[in-house]
């Protein structure tokens, strides 16, 4: 059980308050989930998020079935049914039979699904280059330092619920 912990002005050091800090990167989060979602928005065809995501872990986990979809992507069997049936209707994705076990389906990325994946991921790219390039040289340095130290701080935490 998590536990919510404010935390006193004398611990925060100099700058400002955590909880100021925090709602900065909630901001820039919200603005880069933004970016995110309207490259997957841009395509042909549109990819909601849930399809994306499918997409994803379909290209991402070999040999998933319908169950591990459904599993991966925190959703309830007939759902996950519902989108592997559009994304199959879309040419994206396809059922096949499991080399293994001729009972079992499986799921695979289409050739036309990897050229969708590719296109998303290059319209990712090319609208964070956007950002980054009306960034100053230093402000691109900060932001990647500070990265680095949030992976760090939050690698060496652990347990985040705890």
């Amino acid at each position: 059980m998590g536990v919510d912990r404010e935390v006193p002005e004398a611990e925060e050091g100099a700058g400002g308050s955590h909880t100021a800090r925090a709602r900065q990167v909630a901001d820039a989060v919200e603005r880069l989930v933004g970016l995110w979602t309207s490259a997957a928005e841009a395509v042909t065809p549109r990819l909601s998020r849930h399809q994306l995501n499918a997409l994803m872990a379909v290209r991402h986990h070999a040999e998933l079935n319908l169950t591990a979809l459904a599993e991966t992507l925190g959703i309830a069997l007939p759902a996950a049914s519902r989108l592997c049936d559009r994304l199959e209707a879309a040419g994206l994705l396809e059922r096949v039979i499991h080399p293994r076990n001729r009972r079992e389906l499986q799921l695979r990325v289409t050739s036309q699904g990897q050229r969708v994946l590719a296109e998303v991921a290059d319209r990712r790219s090319i609208s964070l280059a956007a950002v980054f390039a009306a960034m100053t040289p230093a402000a691109r340095t900060s932001l990647e330092q500070g990265l680095q130290a949030f992976h760090e701080a939050y690698d060496a935490r652990g347990d985040w619920n705890a």
